[in-house]
């Protein structure tokens, strides 16, 4: 007994195996491909689940497509309610693995499909050129079937006397059924993979250790099970991320739950659907019928009412009552790879949204000493007002500079794992684009403390000095607003003709205003304030530089 139990964790552990390293290839050499996909396919609810289905068939891992999209949610790159329909794909997408299974794990010499893909996957992995990770995703493939061969070996014959232990079990009625959806979940629960678990029930059927009612059962628990990766992938994120992962739960618990009021009629369904009967060696197929239509049929009823479902999940879970751009004393950085199919290409994807915060503190600071610089003139309580900027201006360039040594530090670790070269580009463009935002906040500050230090020697800027002035700073104010909302993104040729056109402009500028302070110096007025007017100038063009820097970086 111990030699059959230890055979079959064996195989239960290479099919796991197997299933890690073709999700891995699949999304080391399609993986841009695929967030693109979730990104632009969820126009609408049904294009959603369209999208969730495709991405899920072809990483044959609902955890996988699940803790993508908690990424992409936490990342502001889709909202809450294109994520419920590509949920409701993702759970039909996984469907695919049990008709893998039960069409070909059984009625095929499985060792004449898993070992060629295993010496086809080797040598195209060992080769080195672009498409080496599709070498792996063959050797994934090789192996799921080494260790279903593996599974169907270890279990041994059923004798009578277990055939009437079953029996007896299964007359227990809906005490049995619900026993079944408890092992089925804690199985799941533990081994982090529905798809696996799933194909563990098929193969018990099939051997006859559980009957049919028995196992559909489990795939309902199954199907409660894999939310434990969604949940974990919320940990530590975003209120919007933990409201996805709430949202699958919520969907494959009801879900099971409305099934479980209709469980008999629904095998009926599956039986007419299905040939061949569901007692014998056609059990198989049954159960990745009911698998399919158990999906199918949760996602015709929950469909129309995505809003409400989306409304649901956020009276839960509370929408965050602090202001976006507010931040904290100190900053952290929370990533936790939440599964076994998770990526590092999802790593920098999460880095990116902290790139775009950080961009956003370094817009919040221009702004402010925009506004200072602005209104400075006619505020009674200036010095007040100044060292009140300064302070705030010096607490986010400290937490600026903590941003780019964590986000930089974790970039560079996401190096060391196996990214895609796409994915290694897209590193080194976002470690420049850091370094940039970074200078921007320390000239930001900058920018404050020559404010301070005008108001305290009482050198304010004359009015005329303030009206050049004030285009040149909503130039550059353009340029930040250009440059954090197209962030992340290629830009356009029309984008990249108007980054250059800011750019000439504020040059320009620039040139203009030091003639106007060279000229009021040589007219004899107070040259430190004009000296003072000119360093403010050279400053707030620096940002332009650093603007212009990062448009060319995404240009790349």
């Amino acid at each position: 007994m111990v030699m059959v139990l230890l055979r079959v964790s064996g195989g239960l552990c290479l099919f796991l195996y197997g299933m890690k390293v073709m999700s891995d290839g699949v999304q080391q050499a399609a993986g841009d491909r695929l967030q693109q996909a979730l990104n632009f396919m969820t126009r609408n609810r049904f294009v959603a689940v369209l999208t969730g289905f495709v991405v899920t068939t072809l990483v044959q891992s609902s955890s996988a497509t699940t803790v993508m999209l908690v990424s992409f949610v936490n990342a502001g790159l889709l909202t809450l309610t294109q994520a419920i329909g590509v949920i409701m794909g993702a759970n039909i997408g996984t469907t695919t693995t049990a008709w893998i299974v039960s069409l070909v794990g059984f009625n095929f010499d499985i060792a004449s499909l898993s070992l060629p893909a295993i010496g086809i996957g080797f040598l195209v992995r060992t080769l080195k050129w672009k498409h080496q990770a599709w070498g792996e995703a063959f050797l994934g493939f090789g192996f799921i079937f080494l260790g279903l061969q593996l599974l169907n070996e270890s279990l041994p014959a059923v004798s009578p006397d277990s055939l009437e232990s079953i029996g007896k079990v299964s007359r227990m009625g809906l005490t049995a059924i619900l026993l079944s959806l408890g092992i089925g979940t804690v199985v799941t629960l533990l081994i982090h993979s529905s798809a696996a678990s799933i194909t563990l029930v098929i193969t018990l059927a099939f051997r006859q250790v559980i009957n049919y009612e028995m196992a559909a059962a489990m795939i309902l628990g199954a199907n409660i099970g894999t939310t434990i990766d969604a949940i974990l992938a919320a940990i530590g994120a975003r209120t919007a991320a933990k409201q996805t992962a709430l949202v699958h739960v919520l969907f494959n618990v009801a879900g099971s739950l409305i099934v479980l009021m209709l469980f008999r009629p629904l095998l009926m369904l599956v039986d007419i659907f299905t040939p061949g009967s569901p007692d014998g060696t056609g059990v198989a197929a049954h159960l990745a019928m009911f698998h399919s239509v158990f999906n199918i049929f949760c996602t015709l009823i929950f469909i129309p009412f995505v809003r409400q479902f989306a409304g649901l999940v956020c009276f839960i879970i509370k929408n965050d009552a602090a202001p976006e751009n507010e931040i904290s004393d100190h900053y952290h950085f929370v990533f936790r790879s939440a599964s076994l199919q998770d990526t590092p290409e999802l790593g920098v994807l999460r880095a990116e949204k902290e790139i775009r915060d950080m961009a956003g503190i370094a817009s919040s600071m221009y702004a402010q000493a925009s506004a200072m610089l602005k209104t400075l003139r006619e505020n009674e309580n200036r010095e007040e007002a100044v060292t009140a900027l300064t302070a705030e201006m010096k607490r986010k360039e400290a937490y600026a500079d903590e941003m780019r040594e964590t986000l930089t530090s974790f970039l560079i670790e996401c190096t060391r794992e196996q990214l895609n070269p796409r994915s290694e580009r897209r590193v080194s463009r976002l470690l420049r684009i850091i370094a940039d935002l970074e200078d921007m906040t320390d000239d930001c500050y900058s920018v404050g403390l020559l404010l301070e230090r005008s108001v305290r020697k009482n050198r304010i800027f004359k009015g005329r000095e303030m009206e050049a002035l004030v285009p040149y700073l909503n130039l550059v104010e353009d340029f930040l607003s250009l440059v954090r909302k197209y962030l992340g993104r290629r830009l356009t040729p029309e984008q990249i003709d108007h980054a250059r056109e800011l750019e000439e402009k504020i040059d320009r500028s620039r040139n203009r205003l030091r003639k106007l302070g060279r000229k009021r110096i040589e007219a004899g007025v107070d040259v430190k304030t004009e000296l003072l007017f000119i360093d403010l100038v050279r400053r707030i063009e620096k940002l332009g530089d650093y603007c212009f820097d990062i448009a060319a970086t995404m240009v790349r």
